[in-house]
């Protein structure tokens, strides 16, 4: 026991009562938080909850359609997200083609992460669209484009057939299967490409960026298109892997690190790792203002092509040009 503290205290009665008030004032604060943090669960459950009147409605109210996603946070969208993956899970084992294989990563599990990443207003991303198309770049099989198309967004999806594991029937095959509307195109982002649309309230670029060997050209022009972009890529923080005598530290630098055609996974069709640094300033150059950033996976020793080395951003932005 530390005496001397207590006889301090005992010979300075003035100090005793400030000490008290401190107490009092952090007790009080700490139940002021935990009755902000209920009054917000609240809040969500209300919205969620007026968003399900709202889907109840609009088959006899068709314009409150664009009015029902706006409610949902990110947390609903995870647990609407991870329904919907198990019924195209099970939508995949019926139809389960001969000639093609799935996608084999579960796309879905990146709300896990925006979960994360989100915060404040962003917490509703399809409330910062305003009604505007979505746009799916790197579609893979859909899920998505099919999830997010579930929740009454417009959506529109564009991929590559050359790059893309089933040279895009995975995607076309559930299309026709879930009776959908969503417009699927195929583009080649690495070409001087035209989008479908003038303008789009978010455009989902996810695991894209640094299979893209001009990804300065992509951004600017992404950033001329939508309001909103949610993107996610792998980053570095060191240029080779533990142990490796030329081993350099990239993370105070806004550089990119250029791979081998087989450095990573054995893909030839992976190009720029960037650092953190250098990931931040070429969004900044290209047009966008970074609302939320985090990383996951090697926060601490990553490299750009090891398995466990591998570290990813996730960042929402904002396009400046949008403001403009």
């Amino acid at each position: 026991m530390n005496l001397r503290k207590y006889v301090k205290f005992w010979k300075y009665p003035r100090l005793v009562r400030e000490r008290e008030i401190l107490i009092e004032e952090r007790d009080s604060l700490k139940d002021y938080v935990a009755s902000l943090k209920h009054e917000k669960e609240q809040l969500i459950q209300e919205r969620g909850a007026i968003h399900e009147k709202l889907e109840s409605l609009s088959s006899q109210y068709p314009e409150l359609k664009e009015v029902g996603p706006r409610m949902l946070d990110i947390s609903s969208m995870k647990s609407r997200a991870r329904e919907f993956r198990s019924k195209l899970d099970d939508l995949r084992e019926q139809l389960a083609p001969a000639d093609f294989e799935w996608y084999r990563y579960n796309t879905l599990t990146a709300f896990d992460i925006l979960e994360l990443l989100l915060h404040g207003k962003n917490r509703f991303p399809l409330d910062l669209i305003d009604g505007k198309p979505v746009l799916d770049i790197g579609c893979a099989d859909g899920d998505m484009a099919f999830f997010l198309e579930s929740l009454g967004c417009n959506v529109r999806a564009i991929d590559f057939p050359p790059t893309n594991l089933n040279f895009m029937r995975g995607i076309r095959l559930l299309k026709e299967s879930l009776s959908s509307s969503v417009e699927i195109e195929e583009m080649d982002l690495d070409s001087q490409f035209v989008l479908p649309e003038k303008k789009y309230g978010l455009i989902i670029f996810l695991g894209i960026l640094y299979h893209l060997k001009n990804p300065y050209y992509v951004l600017e022009t992404l950033a001329k298109s939508t309001r909103y972009c949610l993107i996610s890529t792998r980053v570095t923080k060191f240029s080779a892997r533990e142990n490796r005598p030329d081993r350099v530290d990239l993370s105070p630098l806004p550089v990119a690190y250029l791979l081998d055609p087989l450095e990573a996974n054995n893909d030839s069709t992976n190009y720029w790792i960037f650092s953190n640094t250098g990931l931040q300033r070429i969004l900044r150059r290209t047009g966008w203002e970074i609302c939320d950033y985090i990383t996951v996976g090697n926060t601490e020793n990553s490299d750009p092509a090891s398995q466990e080395g591998d570290e990813r951003a996730y960042c929402l932005v904002r396009s400046l040009w949008s403001l403009s």
